[in-house]
């Protein structure tokens, strides 16, 4: 049966277009990091097969990340007499056979300097960042950590755009740490950056294999031991400065995500100092661009980058039909859209809450790691 279900990239292409409805059934967030062009997601599938309102005369091509939820799907709908089929390898398949090495920096960079929406909305918030919260300084060696998806591939390229017209000295290394990508990740950084013209620097390390059986707090580890790595790195490339690409929306999250599920009051700062690598310096020069405007600098070029290179996410298992995710920034960024329905300026309140804490009003806060309580001034 599963010979019959399947299909591959090139019998997809012989379908003709009017006799085929290719579905993507991943969540909402990855659908949005990007899909196979014409792809749609049908969120209640299941639920409108059963009910026959399916057109009839189309056949549903499902596809996922790696071709299994969406093969166990597509005979779920077979057993409803649907003649549903499956893209073998899904979209993992369809990336390997489209990601290309060419050099496009010249119309990316133009692009930035040009369109108006990405000088406005990428460039402008760059500068703006880098400005406001002093993030260079003459002389700065800044090493540039590329993961290899949106944000930080575009991070780079909005460096090399501040270095082309800088007002000042600094020089960049472009870091990406591979630590245990699947080849197929590990493609389409070095594709990505081939095309956008970026010189990376690729060292490995074993972190996945390390954090892989450990049970509890995965991601913490990871996060905790890859931070370390890239440091450590930049420091032996004689950088004084490691950038990271997380950018508004990610600072937002943070926020809300620290009230839910951790019970406290944080975001992404700025910048901070290193507490284990001495005279190094963490910057985040994204952190006043909103995420959608990043995608549509990436849909405009139609760039296709990794969404989350872990074991723990890039397998099938997170293709959850029911939309649910195991990742908490996940389900805090679908919460903020939920809450953007009815409050447009939901964003822009939870940003500017960071800014404007009053201690006259908080029960408790932290200063250089030690408590302090409404009650010491009372």
């Amino acid at each position: 049966m599963t010979e019959q279900v399947e299909i591959t990239l090139e019998e997809l292409a012989d379908l003709p277009e009017g006799t085929r409805t290719l579905i993507d059934i991943r969540d909402e967030v990855s659908f949005a990091y990007g899909t196979i062009p014409g792809a749609v997601r049908v969120p209640d599938l299941m639920e409108r097969a059963a009910a026959g309102r399916l057109p009839g005369d189309r056949t549903p091509v499902l596809f996922c990340m790696h071709g299994q939820q969406s093969l166990l799907m597509a005979e779920e709908l077979r057993e409803l007499g649907i003649p549903a089929r499956s893209l073998k390898e899904g979209y993992g398949a369809w990336l390997r056979k489209n990601v290309r090495r060419e050099d496009r920096s010249g119309e990316i960079e133009d692009a930035i300097r040009r369109v108006r929406r990405f000088r406005e909305n990428l460039m402008t918030p760059f500068t703006r960042a880098v400005r406001t919260y002093d993030l260079l300084q003459p002389g700065d060696r800044v090493a540039v950590c590329i993961s290899g998806g949106k944000d930080s591939m575009l991070m780079a390229k909005l460096f090399q755009e501040l270095q082309r017209h800088r007002k000042f000295p600094f020089e960049l290394e472009f870091l990406v740490m591979d630590p245990g990508y699947s080849p197929l990740n590990r493609q389409m950084i070095e594709a990505n950056a081939a095309a956008l013209g970026i010189p990376v620097s690729i060292f490995e390390t074993d972190i996945f294999d390390v954090v892989y059986e450990i049970p509890k707090s995965p991601c913490y580890l990871c996060a905790r031991m890859r931070r370390g790595h890239l440091y450590k790195q930049a420091q032996l490339r004689g950088c004084n400065k490691i950038a990271l690409g997380h950018h508004y929306d990610d600072v937002i999250e943070t926020i809300l995500m620290g009230m839910l599920w951790s019970g406290q009051f944080q975001t992404m700062m700025p910048k901070i100092r290193s507490k284990n690598f001495p005279g190094m310096e963490l910057i985040r020069p994204m952190t006043l661009i909103r995420e959608e405007e990043i995608k549509a600098w990436r849909d405009y070029h139609g760039l296709h980058f990794i969404q989350c290179a872990c074991r723990f996410t890039d397998t099938c298992s997170s293709c959850r039909p029911d939309g649910v995710s195991a990742s908490k920034r996940m389900e805090t960024k679908m919460l903020i859209r939920r809450l953007h329905e009815t409050n447009p300026d939901v964003e822009a309140h939870l940003y500017n809450s960071a800014r404007c804490v009053n201690l006259d009003t908080v029960l408790g806060y932290k200063l250089h790691g030690q408590e302090h309580s409404f009650l010491d001034d009372y």
